[in-house]
Parts: C-alpha cells; structure tokens; sequence
C-alpha cells in the first residue's frame, strides 16, 4: 500500500498546472496503464482521460482550454497517419520533461511515422494551432511515401516547442526533404536536437534539417521564428548540401533569430556543407541573425545570403559583437 500511495503522489506532482483537462497516452502493455486509469477514471462529464492511441486523446482535447496530453515512455507511439494539431491552446508532455529531464535527444516519449500509403502524410505531425506546445518529445519518420517529405510541419501561431528531437531516418537522397518545415509565425524552438549525424545524405542535394518554404499550409510561412541552444546534426554526403535552406526571397517574414546553436556535421563525414545556412535568393522581406552561433566540420561562412547576419566571434575577429551581413 506505501508503495502505491508513494506511485501515486509521484505522479501527482509531477502533473502539469493547467486549467484545462489531463489526458494519458499509454501503451496498452505498459506496466502502469492500470494505476494512471485507476487515477484518471471517466470524468463526471463521460470524458475518458486514459487512452492508448495519440489520435484518440487528441479527439478528447477541447479547443482553447489548455488542455494537455502526457505522453507516456514505454515504447514508441506509433501513428497510421499524419497528425494533424488543428486545436488552440493544447499542449503534449513527453514524461521525461515533466519528471524534470530536459534532454534535447532520446526521450523516452517518442511519436513514429512508419511507412504509409496516403498521399496526405506528409510528415508525421501537422500543427495549425494557436499558442500550442510540445515538450520533451522524440518526433520521428520512418516514411518513404513519394509526398512523405517531412517529420514535423510547423505551421501554427505562437508555437513552443522545447527539449524536442525530430528525426526522418529516410530520404537522404531526396531534395527537398526536411526534418522540420517552419512555416510558423512567431515560433520558438529551445534545446531541441533536428536532424542525425548518422546517415549520410547522398548526392549533390539540398536535404536541410530546417525548411523555410511557403505555402505547404497554405496561406503559411515562417514569420519571426526563434531557435535558441537547438543543434542541427547532419553527416553530409555532397557541399551543396545545407542545415538549413529556403528557396525564396520571401521565406523569412520579418526576420529569424538563432541565439546560440550549434552546426554539427558527422567528424567522419564524407563533405562539409559550402554554407550552413542558404537561401536560394537575397532576402528581400525578412532578415536571419545569429548570435553567437558555432559549427563543427562545417561551413567556416554560415551563410553567403544577403539578409543573413552573423555577430559573435564567428563574424569577424576585428569586430566581435558586431552584425555583419554575410555578403
């Protein structure tokens, strides 16, 4: 009876303050399934709190009330389509975060993509929602559907995302092909881990970790997103290959700001990227600034774009401190 009770007040604390309701994501032979459904029975509303599919406990969440989902950490939470985070005001908790684990990779809370059939999977998790968060989770892809590009498209408001890895370990020699599409406005990523230093891409190809580009949601594009402490890990095949690449002029509304991150490119490596950050042209309504920012068997030039500033002792050794524009 100590023990359970001790299971139980554990638990208890470590639940998130919300306003909102509380819901579970367990796998169905998770040994504490039975405890958390003993603890979170069918509310006096007939709403179930204790599920054992992400979609289902998403179709529980009402919009606008923050509500949560704690991700249970035994075994993956394997999706059969893309996800699609159309509510506002929701928020997903990887058990890891709660219990106070802030790693930026290998969180035992990991939501996977296999390979599907739909054309409509175009990564594992579509967000479209206001003021969302995802928290100590491990975002992943294993698709090789032809439309399957992606494992998370970013294209909600106010969107925090934190102590997150997201991982496609397919398409290393497709082009256009990313872990993460931000078509957000006003995101912010911290200490979050995209991409692998373990599979190598192949070809002269553009395979970014981060993909600015318009319009995958439509009426979407990336509108001052911050990326703060976040690592962007690759084992580059080709120099034409970037960390993180937008096509257009346009693909940067307003500006972007990456305050301490770190360019990681595989030591063995068979390439070092030309440039770590590229546009496919000058920036014309927007502008990306780098502070203090640091790569390792990459680019010595972040990037060549015009609209791209680098300050910090990357930039200049006479004017540490100082923006320069990378052209």
């Amino acid at each position: 009876m100590y023990n359970q009770l001790s299971r139980y007040g554990a638990i208890a604390k470590a639940l998130p303050a919300t306003t909102g309701k509380i819901f579970w994501v367990l796998n169905s032979d998770d040994t504490i399934l039975p405890v958390i459904q003993d603890m979170f029975p069918v509310d006096e509303d007939g709403v179930t709190r204790v599920y054992t599919s992400l979609e289902s406990a998403y179709a529980a969440l009402t919009t606008n009330e923050d509500d949560c989902i704690i991700l249970g950490g035994h075994g993956e939470h394997a999706v059969d389509a893309m996800v699609t985070f159309a509510k506002n005001r929701i928020h997903l908790y990887g058990i890891d975060w709660l219990l106070g684990i802030h790693r930026d990779k290998g969180q035992s809370s990991r939501v996977t993509m296999g390979i599907t059939t739909a054309a409509t999977d175009l990564a594992t998790g579509l967000n479209t929602g206001v003021r969302n968060s995802f928290k100590g989770i491990k975002f992943q892809s294993a698709n090789t559907k032809a439309e399957s590009l992606y494992t998370f498209i970013d294209a909600g408001e106010y969107t925090d995302m934190e102590d997150c890895e997201i991982y496609k370990s397919t398409d290393f020699d497709v082009t256009g092909s990313a872990e993460l599409v931000c078509n957000s406005d006003s995101a912010i990523y911290t200490n979050c881990f995209i991409g692998t230093t373990v599979t190598t891409t192949v070809g002269a190809i553009i395979r970014a970790n981060v993909l600015f580009t318009k319009d995958i949601v439509a009426g979407k594009q990336a509108v001052e997103p911050k990326f703060l402490n976040c690592t962007f890990a690759k084992n580059c095949g080709n120099t034409a290959d970037r960390f993180i690449y937008g096509a257009s002029a346009d693909a940067i509304t307003r500006s972007c700001y990456m305050k301490e991150c770190i360019f990681w490119n595989n030591a063995a490596a068979a390439a070092i990227p030309a440039q770590n950050i590229a546009f496919g042209a000058s920036l014309t309504v927007g502008s990306v600034l780098l502070h203090n920012c640091s790569s390792n068997n990459a680019a010595t030039a972040m990037s060549t774009t015009t609209g791209v500033f680098v300050d910090g002792t990357v930039a200049d050794t006479a004017k540490t401190g100082i923006p320069l524009q990378t052209t």
